[in-house]
């Protein structure tokens, strides 16, 4: 028989929100990272200095939302799902908490300060990874407005306005209806 001060468990409902936040922003921003480097050439250009192939994955640790992310034998950069499993990845960088992916996705924490806090686990060569790190900034700079890009960002680059607005619009299409 039930008591009126007896309860049900819902489980861990703030992490499976959370979850259903962090797992649409990784496909957006996987999304935008390809269409970036088809669109801007400081993107690409980082992308140059990385191998090729190269395949690079950010996620939340152990087995939380990912985003894969691949540059190909020509040179074309693509994104290649939400599944690390049975993917040969050349650079696994993980966020060591749900709470941490949090707090970076919803820009109170920059990239550069969770490097900085030991948030993140890297799997693979370092000196592919701050490249990598240069290209997620890059693409939040023009994802993001300003005013939220100077929180997710350490430097914001002095790029011409018309590049950032036709470099957004560009890169928002290119994610929105494929590239």
């Amino acid at each position: 028989m039930a008591t009126r001060w007896e309860y049900r468990d819902h489980g861990p409902i703030r992490e499976i929100l959370r979850c259903a936040y962090l797992t649409p922003m990784l496909w957006f921003m996987g999304r935008a990272v390809a269409a970036a480097a088809a669109v801007d050439t400081d993107v690409r250009r980082e992308f140059d200095t990385l191998p090729t192939p190269f395949t690079f994955a950010l996620g939340v640790w152990p087995a939380g939302p990912a985003m894969v992310v691949a540059k190909g034998a020509d040179g074309r950069v693509r994104y290649r799902g939400g599944r690390t499993a049975g993917v040969d990845i050349d650079l696994l960088m993980q966020i060591k908490h749900l709470e941490t992916a949090f707090q970076m996705f919803t820009f109170r924490e920059s990239t550069a300060t969770a490097f900085a806090r030991n948030r993140l686990l890297v799997q693979g060569d370092v000196a592919n990874a701050v490249p990598v790190a240069r290209v997620l900034d890059m693409t939040e700079v023009y994802l993001l407005p300003r005013v939220i890009a100077r929180l997710a960002v350490k430097r914001i680059p002095r790029w011409k306005p018309w590049r950032t607005w036709i470099g957004r619009l560009r890169i928002y299409w290119r994610t929105l209806w494929g590239y």
